[in-house]
């Protein structure tokens, strides 16, 4: 199975020793029982020393090697699970935004958790499966040493019981498919219940809806992996029934067919009563591993495969942002959305755009006209499908939007906000951030000690405002600004419009901010108007301009012979 080679790949030694350690146990399980079992048919007390001797021996050996192989598999799975969750959060964050935009949340979630702890127990199962197998030789072993054509029978009957386990096995194993996916389903709903408690509180009739749909699905998960589970259990008590089968068969057929001695046919029976625990053991760890299949194959669908070859990969360092730029050009860059029929659902560009060292620009249109969407493409969170993304004429290739994301600091409209000032390293960085906090009047709420914010439990406006701080202690070239200053109160705004954006130009860092405020789109050097994903308008602002919406129909009389 494809998930135990991936599995086995992230930690193989460890699981050797413990798989080994298992074998151990299991084929001294094994001897034991065929000890017990000579001892009984042909006691002889002038060997008595010698059987003590090789009882005490494996009694040793047989809780010894159990420990053993207990003990690494409690460290193997822990490790297995670190190196699982560390290496898919890795994936996630190498994955392009796109692909993770359309995956969403509430499935990588799921990855994360479900289809880990999945793949995680299946690890663990594996040596307990090398055990039960030992066992099962071991003692198919001295079944043929006892006498070959039981032996031959028993093989048959355990082939047969294998072939027919097949078809069970894979009825359950598209039934856990569908578990999964329902489990997706449950997970957007768990994110809807956690996410959206302000607007279900205040509607009842729209949280007793919700709560209907949370239990259909929580009630379709149910019977699903119940009918998945049952199944297995068929197919595992068709074993056991089969195993039952063969110890009347020995009992009751074999001495008819061959004289054969009582001793011997007690032999069998407590050879074969012993081996029904661990094929048992065998067939109850098949779903195990069936469901870490499964989940490997989930993850891998969401794009982001697992692989041990990689799996230590060391992180490639983004370089420094060079001081010396001028210009960042966009030359015939397009970007689509596609629905799940791969039809263009909304279409950006092509746009032909500069932005320049100190200069302020203001990208407004209307609500779905495409100006988030030029944001990422500008920053390199969207890859161009067509076009290019140049700095002073040389172009950004697909190996250095890592580099070029590194000139940016953003704050989205739907940004997170980090608690602690992660990846800042400056000597004096408490001193410099509360100079700021004060600055951005944040004082009385807001402390910062050890890179670490006193508390991010603010109004939209003010955690607006902590973001400002990152991107201001980030001091990167070029700042980009999504509607920053929609939940800012009139006081505040006139701040950001006519104190921190012009501050940010002064100091020669090019600034783009969309904007819906066009009070203030006089203080801009540039106003880029997107409509329907075309760029209508990219005009240059020389001399004072009327206020407000008269400021779009001036633009628009100047621009008409270039239009």
């Amino acid at each position: 199975m494809k998930v135990l080679t991936t599995l086995f790949g992230f930690a193989r030694w460890a699981a050797l020793v413990a798989m080994l350690a298992a074998i151990v146990s299991g084929l001294a399980s094994a001897a034991l029982l065929m000890l017990i079992n000579h001892i009984v048919a042909s006691y002889d007390p002038a060997r008595l020393p010698f059987y003590a001797a090789v009882f005490a021996g494996l009694c040793l050996v047989v809780p010894a090697s159990r420990y053993g192989s207990s003990y690494l598999l409690l460290r193997l799975s822990q490790k297995v699970v670190f190196d699982l969750r560390i290496q898919l959060c890795e994936r996630i964050l190498a994955a392009p935004l796109r692909r993770l935009e359309e995956v969403g949340n509430h499935r990588l979630m799921a990855a994360l958790t479900q289809d880990i702890g999945a793949m995680a127990t299946a690890l663990i199962e594996l040596p307990l499966l090398s055990m039960n197998v030992a066992v099962v030789v071991g003692s198919l072993v001295y079944l043929g040493w006892l006498s070959w054509p039981v032996l031959v029978m028993v093989v048959a009957f355990i082939a047969v019981g294998v072939t027919g386990y097949q078809f069970p096995m894979r009825w359950g194993n598209r039934r856990q498919k569908a578990v999964r996916e329902e489990g997706d389903q449950l997970f957007e709903h768990f994110r809807t219940a956690t996410d959206g408690t302000k607007e279900l509180k205040l509607h009842q009739k729209r949280r007793s809806a919700f709560l209907g749909q949370l239990a259909a699905s929580a009630a379709r998960f149910r019977k699903l992996n119940l009918s998945a589970q049952s199944i297995f259990t068929a197919g595992s008590s068709f074993g056991q029934a089969l195993a039952f089968l063969v110890v009347g068969i020995v009992i009751l057929g074999v001495p008819n067919l061959t004289p054969i001695d009582r001793e011997t046919i007690t032999g069998y029976a407590l050879v074969l009563l012993y081996l029904m625990t661990p094929l048992q053991g065998i067939l109850s760890g098949i779903p195990t591993l069936s469901q870490a299949g499964v989940s490997l194959e989930k993850v891998e669908a969401l794009g982001l495969s697992l692989s041990a070859a990689t799996a230590n990969k060391v992180e490639v360092v983004a370089a420094e942002p060079s001081p010396s730029w001028e210009r960042v050009a966009l030359a015939g860059v397009t970007h689509a959305y596609t629905d799940l029929g791969e039809e263009r659902v909304f279409s950006l560009g092509p746009i032909d755009l500069e932005i320049r060292r100190g200069e302020l620009v203001f990208i407004i249109g209307g609500n779905g006209s495409g100006k988030t969407t030029l944001l990422k493409v500008l920053a390199g969170l969207y890859e161009p499908q067509t076009g290019t993304i140049s700095i002073d004429g040389r172009e950004v290739a697909a190996d250095r939007l890592e580099d070029y994301r590194q000139m940016f600091s953003v704050v989205f409209s739907d940004f997170y906000l980090f608690k602690d000032l992660l990846g800042l390293d400056h000597p004096e960085l408490d001193t410099q951030a509360q100079q700021y906090i004060e600055q951005l009047e944040l004082g009385h709420k807001v402390k910062v000690s050890g890179g670490r914010l006193s508390t991010t439990q603010l109004s939209q406006g003010q955690r607006k405002r902590l973001a400002l701080l990152t991107a201001y202690l980030e001091d990167r070239p070029i700042y980009l600004f999504d509607e920053w200053a929609a939940d800012q109160d009139p006081v505040y705004k006139e701040v950001f419009y006519r104190q921190i954006l012009p501050g940010l130009r002064d100091r020669g860092k090019a600034v783009v901010v969309i904007c819906h405020d066009d009070r203030y789109f006089d203080l801009a050097d540039r106003l880029v108007k997107l409509e329907n994903g075309r760029l209508v308008l990219d005009r240059e602002i020389q001399g004072a301009l009327p206020p407000g919406l008269a400021v779009l129909e001036t633009l628009s009389e100047r621009t008409t012979a270039n239009l």
